[in-house]
């Protein structure tokens, strides 16, 4: 098997990629965020939108108009005194 290291440090961006049955793996060794799709491209395109995610440089609050397209009336979607669950954090 192939190694993309010879000392088998972890390396910053190190990517691991492999295919199991019809879909290929993707890794991100340092963070652990991995994704799939069913081609090399399309699992490490998946793979930097998970790692933006995760590291918090992709995703907004939605507008007003687009919570109204979705039924949603803005006034409504608060949180009152309340704090979002932890699964938010």
């Amino acid at each position: 098997m192939a190694s993309s290291t010879r000392d088998g440090d972890i390396h910053d961006g190190e990517i691991r990629l492999w295919q199991e049955d019809n879909w290929w793996i993707a890794k991100d060794v340092e963070t652990g965020v991995t994704t799939q799709g069913e081609s090399r491209e399309a699992a490490l395109e998946n793979l930097d939108d998970a790692v933006a995610l995760h590291d918090g440089d992709r995703g907004r609050a939605p507008t007003d108009e687009e919570l109204r397209a979705a039924g949603i009336n803005p006034a409504d979607n608060t949180t009152g005194d309340q704090e979002p669950p932890d699964v938010l954090d």
